[in-house]
């Protein structure tokens, strides 16, 4: 796919030496990102993220950071709910008492926390790597190669970035004679359907299906679907997102919603070709570089089956 090849950062940065007290130089960059500009030291040490996306690129950079949100967190980023990271509020509301506290060199905000950008600018400096769903594998990769840049990881974001492209032309590949997909989400015993250039267009976009329904609202929650919708459009392939398992929230699972005669009758559903996306990479963190490897590679694995 063509997308795969014209990666862009998703924000500028420009690299300016400031003369210190001392004989050392410090790099000082600006970047520019979603919610404007921002001058950041390289390399900062005491490091503040709210978005679980930053969160999976970094980590999979190896670079350590200070506080995260207290909030449920995919497997993969475990570890980060155990008491060696402080905790400074929740993805939409900071805690700005423990923030002030700990005086952060960086703060990253995105999506969710995308909103509290100006409060949070005004304690440190604060970059915003939110995403635009029409330009989301762009958006990926640019804020690898960003992160990396920032904290002197270039190789490695370089490394993962190849390794993401090499996982999706291998799926695009596959998914040539795959047949038709739909993207399912469901919350609260409600199902609800999302199509090219959604939020959770992945399976369309990058993967490389063929829509079962290619009119469908591209809105933040998708559109709202009955299981007769599921079986008249009849796909090949279901790609379900448990939106109620992502958060920790109680509720009837996604394969138990849908185990019923009418989605049943569907060729996804009779051919045993129904995956059920790992929630938490997919509505937490989708656009971190890792997170978004392993969402291809489990659908990779499917079709290989």
């Amino acid at each position: 796919m063509d997308a795969i090849h014209r990666a862009t950062l998703v924000a500028a940065i420009v690299i300016v030496p400031t003369v210190a007290a001392v004989p050392a130089l410090a790099e000082t960059m600006t970047i520019e990102h979603a919610s404007g500009s921002t001058e950041v030291e390289a390399n900062p040490e005491t490091v503040i993220v709210y978005d679980l996306s930053a969160l999976d690129t970094l980590d999979a950079l190896g670079v350590r950071v200070t506080a995260v949100p207290d909030t449920p967190m995919p497997s993969s980023l475990s570890e980060f709910s155990s008491d060696d990271y402080e905790k400074v509020g929740s993805l939409f509301e900071p805690d700005f008492e423990a923030v002030n506290a700990l005086q952060p060199d960086l703060i990253i905000v995105a999506g969710r926390s995308q909103a509290k950008y100006d409060d949070l600018s005004k304690i440190a400096p604060t970059i915003d790597l939110t995403i635009a769903n029409d330009a989301f594998l762009e958006g990926v990769e640019g804020n690898a190669r960003l992160l990396g840049e920032l904290f002197g990881k270039q190789e490695e974001a370089e490394a993962e970035i190849s390794a993401l492209e090499t996982m999706l032309e291998t799926l695009q590949g596959l998914t040539e004679d795959a047949g038709t997909a739909l993207v399912l989400l469901t919350t609260g015993g409600k199902v609800s359907a999302f199509g090219p250039g959604s939020r959770f267009g992945d399976v369309y976009d990058l993967y490389g299906f063929e829509p079962a329904d290619d009119t469908l609202d591209v809105g933040t929650h998708g559109q709202a679907v009955s299981f007769e919708y599921i079986m008249e459009q009849n796909p090949d392939w279901l790609y379900v997102l448990d939106r109620d398992a992502a958060i920790g929230r109680e509720g009837e699972a996604a394969q138990q919603l849908l185990d019923n005669e009418l989605v049943a009758r569907t060729k996804a559903w009779q051919n045993d070709q129904v995956i059920y996306a790992d929630g938490g990479l997919l509505y937490l963190a989708s656009g971190g570089v890792r997170a978004q490897k392993a969402l291809a590679e489990q659908v990779l694995e499917a079709l290989k089956d």
